[in-house]
């Protein structure tokens, strides 16, 4: 199994410019308001959101981060979110393509929402490691994923097995339904 190409999201933001319903689907609106209320504390002073897509949920992030980097690799979805944040000077949207050009950081807060399963195996691994080695002690990583069937590399619950067993992330807690998983996990001091 690899990592699903690029070409293949780009593709299905050609055809529709919010093709998962972000904006407007009740399931994506309560996760991202289960996922905020999931977050430990009131304010991070650094964060990333990677696979941002349109910035449905970087405008909520936002509110509670100093400063903010979502990033997507679908150019059409950036200009989306770029329009959502318009006027939030603490939100920084960049196109990258992970896990190659996982940010420097430091990070405090890491927001993996639907987007871990995309990656292969190892990939995954690599961008786990990534996190882990540009996230301040302490930091929390919230990792949320659909539960159904899907033809990406990964299930939800092996991602989120994945980074349980990953040596530098805790397991602090988390739900799980039939729809989807969140766990919030802290990174360990090195």
């Amino acid at each position: 199994m690899s990592s699903i190409p690029i070409e293949r999201f780009e593709e299905r933001y050609a055809l529709d410019p919010d093709p998962w319903g972000f904006s407007w689907r009740w399931y994506e609106a309560r996760k991202y308001a289960m996922t905020l209320a999931a977050l430990p504390q009131r304010r991070y002073p650094r964060a990333f959101e990677p696979g941002c897509s349109i910035g449905v949920l970087t405008v909520e992030l936002a509110a509670r981060c100093d400063h903010l980097l979502a990033a997507d690799g679908v150019e059409s979805a950036l200009e989306q979110a770029r329009r959502r944040v318009a006027g939030r000077p603490n939100v920084e949207v960049a196109k990258l393509l992970l896990p190659e050009e996982w940010p420097d950081g430091p990070w405090d807060l890491v927001v993996l929402s639907e987007i871990a399963y995309y990656f292969d195996t190892s990939d995954l691994d690599r961008l786990l490691d990534r996190a882990a080695e540009t996230m301040v002690a302490g930091a929390t990583l919230v990792a949320v994923h659909w539960r159904g069937e899907t033809d990406y590399p990964l299930t939800g619950d092996a991602v989120h097995r994945a980074i349980g067993g990953h040596r530098a992330f805790d397991h602090r807690g988390g739900y799980c339904e039939t729809l989807f998983r969140l766990d919030v996990f802290d990174r360990l001091p090195r």
